[in-house]
């Protein structure tokens, strides 16, 4: 019991290491260039809008024929 006290790191010990583990995973992170990013971000303002004017479209349907049944 008393070998495994002795072998604990301290909390400030721990803390270091934890933010030089951040520090090291945080650089192997490839990040996009900008024309990929405009991309992208192109690519999802055009399935939102998409996608908008289906569920609108949808919804102008159902409102119809609700108030044609009603």
């Amino acid at each position: 019991m008393a070998e495994t006290a002795s072998n604990e790191k301290t909390p400030k010990t721990k803390k270091k290491s934890f933010f030089k583990g951040l520090k090291l995973e945080f650089n192997k992170i490839i990040w996009p260039d900008r024309e990929t990013v405009g991309k992208q971000t192109a690519a999802v303002l055009a399935c939102s809008v998409a996608l908008g004017l289906i569920i609108a479209f949808l919804d102008l349907i159902i409102k119809f024929g609700l108030s044609f049944i009603l």
